[in-house]
């Protein structure tokens, strides 16, 4: 779609002249736009596409990046001489500890690393404060009448799946460009002993992009909560994905907290799932040392230690944290020109005419895109029935409602190149569309 826009009431759009907003046009010029956006439509599903933009997965390109795992690690002991074949060592090996303690920028003592799945790492410690209760609490959160978390919106969808399943109420608090709003987040917080907890993701945020500010972590480290055992879930899944040489760097909210007299508040996660193997990597937990000990106590009935091999062929095939930096480039080189295709062909489809909004992201996995009241529903049925599946509209609010039907997560890490320009353009014509029809309805 790059380069044909709709008509306007001066004759054909050109590349030079700027297209007038939807909401500026007749009638009659809203009927042609819809018109010639029901002929592109016609002629994209003549093309019997079949793109899936629906999750943030590696490409196999990216994949083919860790390939070296498969051969490693070449010995069964790690520089202190553990053997890793065996049982034990519950907080994982000190060497890979200590990478992701320079990473994370936390202490060595403060990092557990397990398995593979960060999302496991959440979910058992939901498990521990539903069963058992944090350090600080009076009773288990089970026994509470009610526990409720605030969910940054739009959000991660399996952070909200995740307490959908466990019956935790689902408070939303709009997230910002500089990340949660902490105000609101303060205000709510401080007067329902009921909220409990919050998810934050502070780099790259899914889907919108944007990294949470000193200033706002800050906030919510130093925040006055109704709940003595309020839980921040810090979830640094995309820390390390930077789109360019501008790396952002996540707040160092685990000093915040300890520096602010609430030094249990956050729990926080990692993992290699998008750096090396999905199904094949290590995950991560960084907290205070009560929190430590309270997760390897309920951990210690579960295990008696991590897969210690994945650890040493992990840190036999990074070195170091250097080694980790240095692949996230290579990833960073594959990436790049995918977010920048989505960008040229939004660009191209849909600027101007004041039916969509998207994000410009830095780093991580998607990109936000925003258009028409109520119509997001639609886009995403018609690029369905295009051949492009996208994310479910409203996926990424607790639920899977989204109040204003505007909002849906584009994802474009796992198709080609070509592929996601070919998608992108489609997916603007299936906006375009969808906006006329619902000017025109209601014109």
């Amino acid at each position: 779609m790059r380069g044909i826009r709709p008509k306007c009431d001066d004759g054909p759009v050109t590349e030079q002249t700027a297209p007038r907003p939807l909401s500026e046009r007749s009638l009659e010029e809203l009927a042609a736009v819809l018109q010639d956006a029901k002929q592109r439509y016609a002629a994209l599903q003549e093309r019997g596409l079949k793109f899936d933009l629906t999750r943030g997965k590696p490409s196999p390109e990216q994949l083919d990046l860790s390939n070296d795992l498969m051969h490693l690690p070449t010995g069964h002991k790690d520089e202190s001489g553990t053997d890793v074949r065996n049982y034990g060592g519950l907080t994982g090996l000190p060497a890979i500890r200590a990478l992701f303690a320079e990473l994370l920028w936390v202490e060595t003592d403060q990092v557990v690393v397990e398995g593979n799945s960060s999302l496991t790492v959440m979910h058992d410690c939901l498990v521990d404060l539903l069963l058992h209760g944090a350090p600080e609490s009076e009773r288990p959160w089970v026994k509470e009448d009610k526990v409720k978390f605030l969910c940054p919106v739009p959000g991660y969808d399996r952070h909200f799946a995740l307490l959908e399943h466990m019956g935790i109420e689902m408070v939303n608090v709009p997230m910002n460009d500089d990340g949660p709003d902490a105000d609101e987040c303060a205000r709510i917080a401080g007067s329902d002993p009921q909220v409990k907890g919050m998810w934050v993701v502070p780099t790259y945020a899914n889907p919108t992009g944007g990294t949470t500010t000193q200033e706002v972590a800050s906030k919510l480290a130093s925040m006055q909560t109704a709940a003595p055992d309020f839980r921040i879930f810090w979830d640094n899944a995309y820390a390390f994905h930077h789109l360019s040489e501008e790396e952002a760097k996540s707040a160092d909210i685990i000093t915040l907290c300890s520096a602010a007299g609430h030094p249990n508040r956050v729990l926080m996660f990692a993992s290699t799932s998008k750096i090396t193997f999905a199904g094949a990597g290590v995950a991560v937990l960084a907290a205070s040392a009560d929190n430590i000990a309270w997760y390897t106590e309920h951990l210690s009935k579960a295990s008696i230690g991590p897969d210690k091999v994945n650890q040493l062929r992990h840190l036999e095939f990074f070195k170091d944290a250097d080694g980790v930096r240095a692949h996230m480039g290579r990833h960073r080189d594959i990436l790049a020109p995918k977010f920048a295709a989505v960008d040229a062909s939004l660009t191209g489809g849909l600027d101007g005419l004041g039916i969509a909004e998207w994000s410009h992201p830095k780093g991580g996995y998607f990109v936000n895109l925003d258009v028409m009241d109520g119509t997001a529903s639609r886009v995403v049925q018609l690029a369905k029935e295009a051949g492009i599946a996208l994310t479910p509209a409203g996926a990424s609010f607790p639920y899977g409602k989204d109040p204003l039907d505007r909002n849906i997560r584009l994802a474009p890490s796992f198709p080609s190149l070509a592929e996601v320009s070919e998608a992108m353009d489609g997916v603007a014509v299936c906006v375009l569309l969808a906006a006329a029809e619902r000017l025109t309805a209601g014109a």
